[in-house]
């Protein structure tokens, strides 16, 4: 090198540079291109020092940026140059925490390839079931603290053994620097409990799992951000054993397949799907049946949720297992989260499972698994957990100490650090003080994870919600904070512009289930121009009784007589329909008289009690057992070749259904399916966007739609709104990174926050 043109230069590297081989990364790519000096973690990214020349500099800063470990995510590279200084070599330093700026978090990486084959040809890793690398195994699940070393995670009391540590120390290998590396010699270990005694010797362990799965034991079995509720899909039941532990009447069940091509047999998979299924976040992946899987994992629903082995034990399970698949759910109860602890486990399952397989590395952070669909080729998420949490969502604008409290269901919180929108994992719904518990206990990991201090607290409208009354809480305890809310549906469009970084004005549709509206309502069927600041309610569904409030919700029988009152009156009784037939006079009689004389009858303007009041008019459900079941049989139910709709009703500011109910009603006398209907429902409310999209554009140019709330998890409603709009030279943007039900809530809160704060 010609010391003349060799200057010092400091490089800063910031985005997800940790806990993916960053540094083992650069460290051969700085040999590679003969610079010499070091590297470090500190807890804002991953910094270098470097004698070489510009032209070095700028080969080193490309191949950096386009060879970058495939988990690895570079938000920026800043180059200046320093006081000259002289290195003999490069090195890796040890890690630093020098400011209350942070780095990216690695979310949990699915087991790769290679340690796969290492796993069967390394002598001190043959059978390993906890063997990762460099590129691959568990990172949020176990790191307790910035920057991230071993010191700061689960893995810390786990001594290296000399093999190891020479790996860990050796440039070459790929397990140079990795944190969690282990061995069968000094990693943590299994362990197989059950009624009759324990055992830590793994091929006891796999040979008795296999066995039990392979007949109708219900086992919990430790995963990677907590345990699992594992039965053979096969076996009737098994499934039954596993639906009375969790008392979980009807909610569809996730399948683990054994391998895609195994997947193949029972749904449809396209390439976006497969990409996914197979990406190192390894989510659930709602996919089409193809053939049905045995009763009581997803009855009467057209997706199946699926998902591929993605720890080193589930690949060995499989291995030896006969079945090709089985039921995997989340290990906890009925609307508990998820649970990590050993002791735990063994505490609440001992009664109820076969046996519990865990292993003795703690996780610290839980994570569920992740779920997305595919609407149009696009990756959409769901439910943010493994894979994806805590990556953030980049932002243009400031968000530093803002945190968001979100809603109540599909509970999650939302910080702002920097320009970085900082979702927390899903948590649940917060209706318990188990849930809200860890709701808590992750917003304190959060803080000390990301040097989090609030400045200003976001939350919703209602008051009732334990995310709002955490957020008061917050407040009341620093009387100097400031507080704002925001209304539900407002922060489900701010939602959608923040995944799509878009500023202005938008019209935005915000259809779902129920949020407290600012005239005191319940709304769920919104139409709106919207910004980061303000929104008009141009457009709403006609206000309906809700029979017996949130009862209603479960029971959509109520609202099905609710609708039919409205548009028939008494005549109601005279109907021959299954929900008439089903349910007797006196039966309606007394939730007529509840609407009548307005007791426990709150004004709701929802999309999503809409689809419950449908669903149960053609008999499809009346009492549901998970949330959202009644929609879900509706979209299920659809009919491809069905191309009709049916007539509604725009008046000033509001949308009535009389002509759609009173059409549903006509088309059950004539015999039509249940699937014919269905459609045709679908096609209503695509046509009912369509037209009041060219109405407000007609008025006001508003030419960018934002879709957002629960009710656009609907599949068919979402390609099929997306289409006619487009086709209308319409920009629509629907959320893909942020769910658009109400986890993602939390994030548009946080963008609304940020704009009205500068106004304060």
């Amino acid at each position: 090198m010609n010391k003349r043109l060799s200057e010092t230069y400091r490089i800063g590297i910031k985005g997800l540079v940790q806990g993916v081989g960053f540094r083992p990364f650069l460290f051969r790519m700085a040999i590679e291109h003969g610079l010499k000096g070091w590297v470090e973690n500190r807890n804002d990214g991953v910094v270098l020092e470097l004698n070489g020349s510009e032209s070095q500099l700028s080969s080193f800063r490309s191949a950096v940026l386009a060879h970058a470990p495939t988990a690895a995510s570079i938000e920026s590279v800043e180059i200046q140059k320093v006081a000259r200084k002289s290195f003999d070599s490069f090195e890796i330093k040890a890690s630093s925490d020098e400011s209350t700026f942070i780095t990216e978090i690695s979310p949990d990486i699915a087991v790769c390839r290679e340690c796969l084959n290492d796993m069967k040809t390394q002598p001190h890793r043959i059978g390993y079931p906890l063997i990762n690398c460099t590129h691959c195994g568990p990172r949020f699940s176990i790191i307790r603290d910035l920057p991230y070393d071993r010191a700061h995670t689960t893995m810390a009391s786990f001594e290296m053994c000399p093999q190891c540590r020479s790996e860990y120390s050796d440039l070459n290998d790929r397990r140079f620097h990795a944190q969690p590396v282990a061995c069968n010699t000094c990693g943590p270990v299994y362990r197989f409990e059950h009624a009759g005694g324990a055992t830590e010797v793994f091929k006891e362990i796999l040979d008795r799992t296999c066995e039990l799965l392979s007949g109708d034991a219900l086992l919990a079995i430790k995963g990677t951000g907590g345990f699992h509720l594992v039965c053979n899909a096969f076996r009737k039941e098994g499934i039954a054993k596993l639906r009375t532990m969790k008392r979980r009447d009807g909610k569809p069940f996730a399948v683990m397949f054994k391998s895609l091509e195994e997947a193949q047999h029972y749904v449809e998979i396209g390439e976006s799907e497969k990409a996914e299924l197979c990406s190192w976040r390894r989510p659930i992946v709602l996919l089409r049946k193809r053939r049905e899987l045995p009763r009581g994992i997803a009855d009467g629903l057209v997706n199946l949720g699926v998902m591929l082995p993605y720890m080193p034990f589930h690949y060995l399970l499989f291995e030896q297992l006969t079945t090709p698949a089985l039921v995997m759910t989340s290990g906890n109860f009925s609307d508990e989260p998820i649970l990590i602890s050993n002791d735990r486990a063994r505490e609440q399952f001992s009664a109820f499972v076969d046996g519990i397989v865990s292993y003795n590395r703690e996780i610290f952070n839980r994570v569920d698994d992740s779920v997305c669909t595919v609407i149009r080729e696009v990756p959409t998420v769901l439910r943010r957990a493994r894979g994806f949490a805590p990556s953030p969502i980049r932002t243009g604008f400031d968000l530093e100490g803002i945190l968001a409290t979100g809603a109540e269901l599909t509970g999650s919180f939302c910080m702002g650090k920097e320009h970085l929108a900082l979702m927390s994992p899903y948590t649940g719904d917060l209706k318990n003080l188990e849930t809200l518990a860890f709701y808590q206990e992750t917003y304190e990991r959060y803080c000390r994870l990301f040097r989090f201090t609030p400045r200003l607290v976001v939350s919703d409208l209602h008051p009732d919600y334990l995310s709002t009354r955490f957020a008061v809480k917050l407040v009341e305890e620093n009387p100097d904070l400031p507080h704002i809310s925001v209304q539900h549906h407002h922060a489900h469009i701010a939602s959608g512009m923040l995944n799509a970084g878009l500023e202005g004005e938008v019209l935005g549709f915000s259809f779902d289930g129920t949020g407290l509206g600012t005239d005191g309502h319940m709304w769920g069927a919104e139409v709106m121009k919207a910004d980061y600041i303000n929104f008009e309610r141009l457009f709403h569904f006609e206000y309906m009784p809700l029979p017996g409030g949130d009862k209603a919700s479960k029971e959509p029988w109520r609202m099905g007589v609710s609708y039919l009152h409205h548009c028939f009156g008494d005549e109601i009784y005279d109907l021959k329909i299954p929900l008439t037939q089903r349910f007797g006079r006196q039966e309606m009689g007394n939730i007529i008289a509840l609407i009548q004389k307005r007791i426990n009858t709150p004004m709701v303007s929802s999309a999503g009690r809409l689809f419950d009041a449908v669903a149960a008019i053609t008999g499809l459900n009346y009492y549901s057992t998970y949330q959202a079941e009644a929609p879900m049989l509706l979209e299920s139910a659809i009919d491809l070749n069905e191309q009709g709709s049916y007539p509604f009703e725009i008046e000033t500011g509001k949308v009535s259904f009389t002509s759609l109910i009173r059409s549903v009603v006509e088309d059950i006398h004539k015999g039509k399916s249940t699937g014919s209907i269905a459609t045709k429902f679908h096609h209503t409310l695509v046509q009912l966007i369509l037209r009041l999209s060219l109405e407000i554009r007609a008025e006001s140019g508003l030419d960018r739609i934002v879709l957002g709330g629960g009710s656009f998890q609907n599949n068919f409603l979402s390609e099929k709104v997306m289409d006619k709009l487009e086709n209308e030279n319409f920009k629509v943007y629907l959320p893909h990174r942020i769910p658009v039900n109400d986890q993602g809530i939390a994030a548009g809160q946080l963008a609304i926050g940020a704009h009205r704060w500068k106004l304060m």
